[in-house]
């Protein structure tokens, strides 16, 4: 079919703000223009279509991606785009920032706007006219600054690139927005094929980046250099992976996190974290986040699934305990640690770094026998101490005359939380007890921190959520608020996940995906079984009726000849498989052989009782035992040519020699669950051998082995792959 004509048009149009495109949003390249030009575009490719005598509608030769050049008369800039949509009000254009920046239009020129009935209407007018671009097939692409790391935005890129954007303009600036607010600046440097710009769409597209002179390329190394010291400048540790070996001594910085990552355990056994030796332990807080598709985001106090908040007693010790039933621990790659140092606000000078010993340890059956022993022995010592009425600890009973009348005189015990201070101490000076909840604490610092977690005003960042704890956001943000960050399973993209976490779509709950996930899951793909157009969400559940299908298949009938490796009806690729003879009727069907094995046994003669048959069965044994085959590879035992390949003695080189051993295999030539010996072709002979090996396995049924050897042509890996599509696994 001969290409479309390139279309020709062209309008001037007033610039119109993105505000009055009534809520939709501009991204990339696209525009929005008036009705009237889709009824110009319409026009025009009408009349070419008249011009060429060529009998078809209007609409068909409207160009597949529609590109536009715009021109800005003022600076004389110009720029390719796409088209959005044909809903902007008459004489009016919309464009996305990407064109506006790219046309010199900053927001400055919006004291060259008039006011109207219903928007504001820009004094500045552009041309815009069709130009049919070339398929890109290369573009260098420059960071504007320095620092950029290629992990963070290309694949970002290239998804923006597929969503946004019909074309590349050479010498436009492109911005990658990254899901936590990071944008990336991009500039445009060469196209190939050569020229102002190229369409992206349905094209395979090289991008190359490199840094815009040596200078960035140096001060991005010596920042990556910066990133990577083993300590901060701020004197806190670096963190990494650690395992569950040895504990790892680090020091941290007053308000700073140190991010480390457990990536192997026994995923059957309860993972135990611990902080100890803490020089500071009312500062440090330990958050953990298992890491999986749905939770990538690493942990923090606004942000975690496991953490110590919440104890505010003098401790030594932190743990957290995961247990491996725990729901986040499903699908887990690795386990998340950050610890954090809260800064202290009472403090009159900067703290020192507070050093600290992290763990991670794998609770064993051991462990609990272990503590069950000890908890005995603590009842067997309970029997010879006695408790003293003011302190409450555990006393030897013939001492505890003397205990309690040093403890009455010396101590003083909290009548709420038990605890005992020395009389006028400065800890009993400063203990405390929160009027709104059960915690209490013995510092000024830890009273800030409680009301700082669990009493201030806490709003997330991504919506509109609000609450008066610390814990209740960290646990909106990491299950339903819309930025949670989660690893989309469709574009395989770190993504936020959408949806409305206050009033989520029924959709959301009955599938088990997120917002995110049903929006980029609508895109269809070609199953790669049955070639069907299926939605990516849906492509789960279409493999699963595949594979009810092959549960019910009956297996394929093979040939009888057992050094053959094909059916005796044949199969196909998509795993058809025939289990009886065409309407022609197969030669070979009567006695169980392949239509390629009964080949040589075939004469058209009337032969009702199948006596002249039998007699070409018996020569064709006596040929293949006193002359053989004389194929280099065959490895057939009744063949004189492959017991000479397999190292055998020979038998049956004469007549009378050969007849006793035929004639019991002759015998049974009607029967068909006996086996026949024939030679056959070398692709034929390498397909069964690879059968009996995959079905030696168990997975499979040799009968779907060998119709794989025959769908696949005695390709090892194809039959596997044609196994796992069609055959049923072994109950």
């Amino acid at each position: 079919m001969d290409e479309p004509p390139a279309l020709t048009w062209r309008g001037s149009y007033a610039l119109l703000p993105l505000e009055a495109s009534n809520g939709s949003s501009l991204n990339g390249d696209k525009i929005i223009l008036p009705q009237s030009a889709l009824e110009q575009l319409l026009s025009a490719s009408a009349s070419q279509a008249v011009m060429q005598d060529k009998y078809t509608t209007a609409s068909s030769h409207l160009p597949n991606p529609l590109t536009f050049r715009l021109v800005n008369p003022t600076c004389n800039k110009s720029v390719y785009a796409g088209i959005r949509e044909f809903s902007a009000p008459e004489g009016t254009v919309i464009l996305s920032p990407y064109l506006l920046s790219a046309l010199g239009l900053a927001t400055d020129d919006e004291k060259a706007t008039t006011t109207s009935a219903n928007s504001t209407v820009s004094q500045i007018r552009l041309e815009v006219h069709t130009e049919t671009l070339p398929k890109g097939t290369y573009a260098r692409l420059r960071p504007l600054e320095a620092g950029y790391n290629p992990d963070d935005w290309r694949p970002l890129l290239e998804r923006q690139l597929q969503r946004d954007f019909t074309s590349l303009t050479k010498n436009a600036k492109i911005l990658v927005h990254g899901v936590r607010g990071e944008v990336f600046q991009l500039l445009v440097d060469k196209l190939s094929p050569e020229g102002q710009g190229v369409c992206v769409v349905d094209t395979d597209l090289e991008v190359d980046i490199e840094a815009l002179d040596e200078e960035q390329a140096r001060e991005t190394l010596r920042q990556f250099i910066n990133t990577n010291r083993h300590e901060n400048q701020d004197g806190s540790s670096k963190g990494g992976p650690i395992d569950i070996w040895k504990p790892v001594l680090g020091k941290i910085a007053v308000g700073s996190y140190i991010d480390y990552s457990l990536p192997s355990w026994d995923r059957n056994q309860s993972v135990q974290l611990t902080l100890s030796n803490m020089s500071d332990p009312e500062a440090l807080e330990l958050f953990v986040t298992p890491k999986s598709n749905l939770q990538r985001a690493l942990p923090r106090k606004t942000e975690y699934v496991f953490s110590t908040l919440g104890s505010f007693e003098s401790s030594t010790t932190k743990t957290i305990i995961i247990s491996p039933t725990d729901a986040e621990m499903k699908k887990a790659e690795s386990i998340q640690i950050s610890v954090h140092a809260y800064s202290d606000f009472t403090a009159t000078k900067a703290a020192d770094a507070i050093q600290y010993t992290l763990r991670a340890q794998v609770l064993v059956e051991s462990d609990k026998t272990i503590a069950k022993d000890q908890a005995g022995n603590l009842k067997e010592q309970q029997e010879n101490e006695a408790l003293c009425s003011n302190c409450q600890q555990l006393v030897p009973k013939q001492s505890l005359v003397l205990h309690e009348n040093f403890c009455r005189r010396n101590n003083i015990v909290c009548p709420k939380c038990k605890l005992v201070f020395k009389k006028d101490s400065a800890e009993f000076a400063a203990h405390w007890h929160c009027e709104q909840d059960e915690a209490y604490g013995n510092t000024p610092y830890s009273k800030q921190k409680h009301d700082e977690i669990f009493h201030s005003s806490w709003l997330c960042s991504s919506c509109a959520f609000e609450t008066n704890s610390l814990p209740d956001l960290a646990k909106h943000r990491s299950t339903v608020c819309p930025g949670k960050l989660i690893l989309c399973q469709f574009c395989h993209l770190e993504v936020p996940q959408e949806g409305d976490p206050f009033n989520p779509s029924p959709e959301v709950k009955l599938s088990g995906l997120t917002a995110h996930e049903l929006a980029d899951g609508a895109r269809t793909t070609e199953c790669h079984l049955c070639d069907k157009i299926i939605k990516l969400k849906d492509m789960q559940t279409h493999l699963k009726h595949h594979e009810l299908d092959k549960v019910g298949k009956e297996k394929p009938p093979v040939c009888r000849n057992e050094n053959c490796g094909r059916t005796r009806f044949g199969v196909g690729s998509r795993g058809q498989v025939r289990h009886s003879p065409g309407a022609d009727g197969q030669q070979g069907a009567d006695i169980g052989l392949c239509s390629l094995c009964f080949g040589p046994l075939y004469v058209s003669m009337h032969d009702p009782n199948g006596k002249a048959l039998r007699r070409r069965i018996e020569r064709r044994y006596l040929t293949q035992l006193m002359s053989g085959c004389r194929k280099s590879r065959c490895s057939n035992e009744w063949c004189k040519t492959g017991r000479s390949t397999l190292g055998l003695e020979t038998k049956g080189s004469s007549v009378q020699s050969a007849l006793p051993l035929v004639k019991p295999l002759v015998e049974t030539w009607q029967n068909l669950d006996s086996p026949m010996h024939f030679c056959v072709d070398e692709l034929s002979q390498t397909g069964r051998k690879l059968a009996g090996q995959i079905a030696s396995k168990g997975v499979w049924d040799i009968e779907w082995c060998i119709a794989a050897a025959e769908a696949e042509n005695s390709n090892a890996n194809n039959m596997r792959d044609w196994l796992q599509a069609w055959a049923p696994r072994r109950v």
